[in-house]
Parts: structure tokens; sequence; C-alpha cells
């Protein structure tokens, strides 16, 4: 049987994160702000330090505010504006999910920003607003009429590690029409098996870990955050060992 390439993409929160990304080998990024609520939209500055710094392919968040996909006429004007500054300073595609508050999605605007990013020459993914909807085979079948190039989903489970049967249909009823990326939960222990059990040739991996910063420690009554209250001497940044084991593990896997 003939191999195929495995392509690594990491969802990142920052340009630091592109970077540890690029320097594990990961083939491709998701460029998000706020991972904590599942990832919005990117500054400018973010994208424009991880395109110079790297220089690999980057997919760029298009999400106003965590809560949800149904967006406001405002918020979606947000959207449209975000894509047309991400894609003008270097996005080689757009992320964004767009539903309405029956959970169908809403072929309108996913129209609008599928052109928008086609029309600059670049890609169209939609991302795991696709695990909620009623009817996951509609909802490719009108992604794919769109033009949409990718779907990101954990097969409609929480963790894509439940989900891989889903995942194998989607990639079975899609055809080729239109990508199918599988994400959540994807581990260095996982891995092999969510491969094998979809039969995907991408992954979708977010792999942090913590690091200090003490600049914060002389007044610790001092929170900026929610009331999560998070440790304000602790940032994430993608685990470039643990997402370099991945790369070299698929790496191998393509030479044998």
């Amino acid at each position: 049987m003939e191999d195929k390439k495995i392509r690594i993409e990491v969802c990142c929160g920052s340009a630091g994160d592109v970077i540890e990304a690029w320097r594990a080998g990961a083939d491709r990024v998701e460029l998000n702000s706020d991972l904590f609520h599942g990832g919005l939209t990117p500054t400018l500055g973010s994208l424009l330090v991880a395109k110079r710094e790297t220089g690999m392919p980057i997919m760029a968040m298009v999400r106003p505010r965590e809560g949800g996909f149904c967006y406001t006429a405002a918020e979606f004007a947000v959207c449209r504006e975000d894509a047309r500054l991400l894609l003008a300073h270097g996005a080689d595609g757009l992320v964004f999910g767009f539903l309405h508050e029956n959970g169908t999605i809403d072929r309108e605007r996913t129209r609008i920003l599928a052109e928008t990013a086609r029309e600059a020459g670049k890609e169209a993914v939609f991302h795991r607003a696709i695990d909620v909807v009623p009817d996951w085979r509609e909802a490719v079948d009108l992604l794919a009429e769109l033009g949409v190039t990718r779907i990101l989903t954990s097969g409609q489970e929480p963790d894509v590690s439940w989900g891989t049967e889903t995942v194998r249909e989607m990639i079975a009823y899609a055809a080729g029409r239109i990508q199918i990326l599988p994400g959540a939960g994807i581990t260095p222990r996982n891995m092999a098996r969510i491969l094998a059990e979809t039969g995907a040739d991408q992954l979708h991996v977010a792999i942090h870990r913590s690091f200090g910063d003490p600049s914060a420690n002389n007044n610790r009554a001092i929170f900026y955050g929610g009331c999560l209250y998070p440790p304000e001497d602790r940032f994430q940044l993608i685990d470039r060992e643990a997402v370099g084991g991945m790369v070299a593990a698929v790496r191998m896997g393509e030479a044998r």
C-alpha cells in the first residue's frame, strides 16, 4: 500500500506558539488569540511577526467573541473587516464558522467568508462549529458546494478519540470534495490510533506547557483575569518537544 504524507497542523495562541511549532517541524498552524475561550481572532501584530519569523502556512481564526457562532450584524461586519486585513497581511487562509440559532450553517455568511478567502487565492476552513450542527452530512454537502477547503472536527464528540468512527464516515462521505481535519484531544499517545481509526492524512494538535514569568509576584493579592483567578506568574506556550516527537513519528511512518 502506498504511503501518504501526514500533515501536522498546530493550534497556536500567539506568535511565540507559531515559532515553537515551526521549530518542531509542523506543516501548518492555526493562529488565534484567547485559546481559553476556544480561540478568537488574532492580532495583526502576532500574524506579522509569526509570518516574518517562520514563513510557514498560517490559517488565521476569524471569530469576534466567545460563546456560540450566531453573530450580530455588527459582529459579522467585524468578521469581514478582520478577514480582509488578515489576508492582506499574510494569512494563508481563514478559519471561521457561522451558524443560525438552531445550529444549522448560515449559508450566506459562510459563502461570503469562503469567497473572500478564495478571491485572495487562499484557503477557507470551517472550524468545530461543525460539531454542533444537527446533520453533519447536510453540512458537509453545503460546505463543499460553497468551496470551503477543509473542515476541522472532533467527530461531534468532546474529544476526537471518541469520535473516530464519525470522522472516518465524514472522510468517506466527503469523497475528496472537501478535506476533513480531525482535532481536539490528540496527544503523542493516541495519535497513531486516531490516524489508523479515521484514515485521515492530517491532524490538528494543541499541546502546550507552562512557563514562568515572576514579574507579577510582588503583590499576590492582585489578579488580572476573571473569576477563575489563574496564576499570574505562569503562561502557556506550545510544547516544542511533544509536537516535534509527533512530527518525527509520522515522518518515520511515511519512510517505512
